[in-house]
């Protein structure tokens, strides 16, 4: 059965609607993929003419019509021309493509949810609750028990998998959100994301909080207090974790290949490193959703928006994870 994936088009006055493009014309010709994009129609039709990528967009009528690459939009009309960057009306849109991709996928129309790039500030103006796109997908999905992987790999090809226990949280917030439900939950998705990969094992190393993971209680207690017992609780579950380790000295070790996935304990912690090593080709994969959500790794980055200069390598990446992924599944 052929696959399809989504692909919602994002902030439109970011580099999202380029990206795709480029990455679905590197993409459209390797298997037998068909692409559902969600989002403007008149606005994806002029990008496509001005990138000189020459997709063969269909404007989507059903999942059984003959065709490859489709688009709907489920605005009520078609957005105007030339609207600046961060625009208040593009925000909104933004919110009603991944909305409507979600949806889709709930109901089981799509195998797969690659989104692009949204602003959250852009967002929050226009008058939204938002923190992010992963929780607004877990929100749409009745979930919490949903965490954020980012993957990538280097140039020689070694991987860094990295889980979050915490995601959009001030630092200064970081150590309360550690808890000990949602270290295990993050380990415990770390582990089924490798099976889900179809790696050879799921060896999962757990990051302390603090510098040196603590120095035995002399540099902070929440790894003697919560991350200790949870790494003690989720082996005795059967699972191959070790922790904490140290988070100047873990990226190392499992990008040479001793671990197959790190849990970091907040956001920039994994993300630094990870980026790093994978800028290009990172991959953002929410984990315990109902359905398969990957992302490119990067934002609007409006300063280049519109310029034809953007790098689609992330994107591919992400539109390559949900293609494996799916069939994996089946």
């Amino acid at each position: 059965m052929t696959a399809w994936i989504g692909v919602t088009l994002g902030d439109v006055t970011g580099i999202g609607p380029e990206v795709t493009l480029k990455a679905i014309t590197a993409e459209a010709a390797s298997d037998d993929t068909r692409y559902l994009l969600i989002g403007d129609e008149n606005y994806a039709r002029r990008l496509n003419e001005k990138l000189g990528t020459q997709l063969p967009l269909k404007k989507f009528s059903s999942y059984g019509a003959a065709g490859k690459i489709f688009i709907a939009n489920p605005l009520a009309k078609p957005l105007p021309e030339n609207l600046p960057a961060g625009s208040p009306v593009a925000a909104n849109a933004a919110v009603a493509f991944l909305r409507d991709g979600a949806e889709r996928c709930l109901r089981r129309e799509l195998d797969a949810l690659v989104t692009a790039p949204v602003n959250k500030e852009s967002i929050i103006r226009a008058g939204h609750k938002f923190v992010g796109q992963t929780e607004f997908l877990s929100t749409l999905a009745g979930t919490k028990r949903t965490a954020m992987m980012l993957l990538g790999h280097d140039e020689c090809g070694h991987w860094l998998r990295v889980a979050l226990v915490t995601t959009h949280v001030p630092v200064k917030l970081v150590p309360e959100k550690i808890t000990p439900e949602k270290l295990a939950l993050a380990i415990e998705l770390a582990t089924q994301a490798c099976h889900d990969l179809k790696l050879p094992r799921a060896r999962v190393a757990v990051c302390g909080l603090n510098p040196h993971a603590g120095e035995g209680g002399e540099f902070g207690n929440e790894e003697i207090k919560t991350i200790t017992p949870a790494v003690l609780a989720a082996q005795k579950r059967g699972l191959d974790v070790i922790g904490p380790l140290s988070g100047d000295t873990v990226f190392h070790y499992a990008l040479r290949g001793d671990f197959d996935v790190i849990v970091a304990m907040y956001h920039d912690q994994g993300l630094a490193p990870l980026k790093a090593v994978a800028f290009d080709t990172g991959v953002n994969w929410t984990l315990g959703l109902p359905f398969i959500r990957t992302s490119p790794d990067h934002g609007t980055a409006y300063d280049i928006a519109g310029k034809g200069v953007a790098n689609p390598s992330s994107m591919i990446a992400a539109i390559r994870l949900a293609k494996q992924l799916v069939g994996n599944k089946r």
